[in-house]
């Protein structure tokens, strides 16, 4: 008896339940590739989000008593000043500025905070004292922000929007600290961020 052969019939069935099967397995992995796209794209916002919240931490916690001259002129700036109203969110002197590579400088850091175009930026300066010339190292933490907002607690444990509090001019006012800050943070895809930061010392 001959061996029987298959029939072009059985061949264009086979063909075509191969293709269903290449059909669907090819769905199935781009469907997996979808979804692994969107949990790094998501993994990826929230580590933006950790790294600026604990920026911001950072920044707050080690706020100095530590005013600057002006670019012009013999006045200083507070150590920490801020103002809802102007374009700075909020300008401050930090410690515990890292010098790893031994660099001739302070440790301390002149900070300064703004929102613009829905972008929360950092920048800072390598000197504190600084001229018309030098140009700070800016960066953007965040994006996608519909507002930030600040407050600060007093001695007295009341908050205030605007640093050193509206109507204070005592002498110290431009070393006065607060004894926390909070800061929130109202993003577009998480909503609001909320932190409390003491400040230390």
């Amino acid at each position: 008896m001959r061996p029987r052969g298959f029939t072009l019939l059985e061949v264009l069935v086979a063909v075509f339940v191969f293709g269903i099967v290449a059909m669907l397995a090819y769905g199935g992995y781009n469907q997996l590739i979808r979804q692994s796209d969107i949990v790094e794209s998501n993994a990826g916002r929230t580590r933006q989000i950790q790294a600026a919240v604990q920026r911001m931490v950072e920044d707050f916690s080690m706020i100095e008593p530590r005013p600057i001259r002006e670019p012009l002129g013999e006045t200083l700036e507070p150590a920490l000043r801020a103002d809802p109203r102007a374009e700075t969110l909020v300008d401050l002197t930090r410690s515990g500025w890292s010098n790893p590579a031994g660099v001739s400088r302070s440790t301390l850091q002149r900070v300064t905070y703004r929102f613009l175009d829905n972008k929360l930026e950092r920048a800072y300066w390598t000197a504190l004292d600084r001229t018309q010339t030098d140009e700070p190292t800016d960066a953007v933490l965040l994006d996608r922000v519909r507002s930030v907002s600040l407050r600060f607690m007093d001695q007295n444990q009341s908050w205030h929007e605007q640093w050193p509090p509206l109507g204070y001019s005592g002498p110290d006012a431009t070393r006065l600290r607060p004894i926390a800050v909070e800061f929130t943070l109202d993003l577009e895809d998480w909503g609001k961020v909320v932190r409390l930061v003491e400040v230390s010392g």
